[in-house]
């Protein structure tokens, strides 16, 4: 079941390859998560001494707990070392970001699911806006037609 997502990530990069990756959190942070409150919009991932981190993902405090609550803590990504070596070599070809997709559960599991992309330019995302309203008019004079 997907918990959050960054829909904008599809419009702004294309999508290359994705990868699903635990997470190291806190109970508070669980319970915040679980609740479906967060936000993915600014977060990126850094690749550091062979270890994933989750950057500026914002989870909000959760206002029943009593222990302390670091809102922008850095988030670790559990990921093999051979997926790391792989990402590590794929990021170093020009224009290769890695950006994170959705957090979602797995069974009792919070995963991250991880994504390698390409930017894309201005003109591609004008085409893409200009044939997502040809076929919104289209399926809208289809179904006038229809009834």
């Amino acid at each position: 079941m997907i918990l959050l997502e960054n829909k904008r990530i599809r419009f702004e990069y294309e999508v290359i390859e994705t990868l699903s990756a635990g997470m190291v959190l806190e109970g508070w942070e669980v319970k915040s998560l679980r609740s479906k409150h967060g936000s993915l919009k600014s977060a990126w991932i850094k690749i550091t001494e062979n270890e994933t981190w989750l950057e500026n993902f914002q989870i909000p405090a959760w206002p029943f707990s009593t222990q302390e609550q670091n809102k922008n803590r850095s988030k670790k990504l559990l990921l093999t070392k051979k997926e790391i070596h792989k990402l590590q070599r794929k990021t170093k070809e020009k224009g290769i970001t890695l950006v994170p997709l959705s957090i979602q559960t797995q069974g009792k599991h919070i995963k991250c699911e991880i994504a390698l992309g390409k930017g894309r330019k201005k003109y591609e995302k004008k085409e893409r806006l200009k044939e997502r309203d040809v076929k919104r008019q289209t399926a809208q004079t289809l179904k006038k037609f229809a009834n």
